[in-house]
């Protein structure tokens, strides 16, 4: 029993001086995700998705260090077929700055979480379950404003093999 208490007292104070930090809202667009480039549809033969919309948060932990959520959406479809496939993805983040002067920042980014598959056609519907990653070890943030900016990613997953998007801090 005291070892809940403790594990129920040190989440509630980790989750409190997240809260105290400013948030950092970020959205963008990623081509060519790991939907397409791995087998996560059992087999069958999907057109390309059309690439990932992400939409996340970040927390500012240390100088270097945030983390955060996200979420990233895709579909496709089968080919020849009336078979659709939805990609939501939930994901928690990292993200390390290795670099950074006043105006750019660069930096590597990892997440991992979950890619749930939605499988609908006139047949019905079913959920599949699988692993997602996303390793980005080259990402620069670019300065718009104090309080705004745009960034770009390469690296490989479920949010693309290259990420395009804006910033907002809080």
């Amino acid at each position: 029993m005291k070892r809940i208490i403790f594990a129920l007292l040190a989440v509630l104070g980790l989750a409190g001086a997240a809260q105290a930090q400013k948030a950092i809202l970020y959205a963008g667009y990623g081509g060519y995700t790991q939907m397409d480039a791995c087998d996560m549809h059992d087999g069958g033969k999907v057109n390309t998705a059309w690439g990932a919309v992400t939409a996340g948060v970040n927390f500012q932990i240390a100088p270097k260090l945030q983390i955060g959520p996200s979420y990233t959406f895709s579909s496709s479809s089968y080919k020849h077929s009336d078979t659709n496939i939805y990609y939501h993805v939930i994901m928690l983040n990292g993200r390390y700055d290795y670099y950074r002067n006043s105006i750019v920042t660069l930096y590597g980014h990892l997440g991992v979480g979950v890619d749930i598959s939605h499988i609908s056609g006139d047949w019905g519907s079913e959920n599949k379950g699988y692993f997602a990653i996303q390793a980005s070890p080259l990402g620069a943030d670019a300065a718009i404003s104090r309080n705004a900016s745009m960034f770009a990613e390469l690296g490989f997953g479920a949010q693309g093999l290259l990420q395009v998007g804006f910033r907002l801090r809080l």
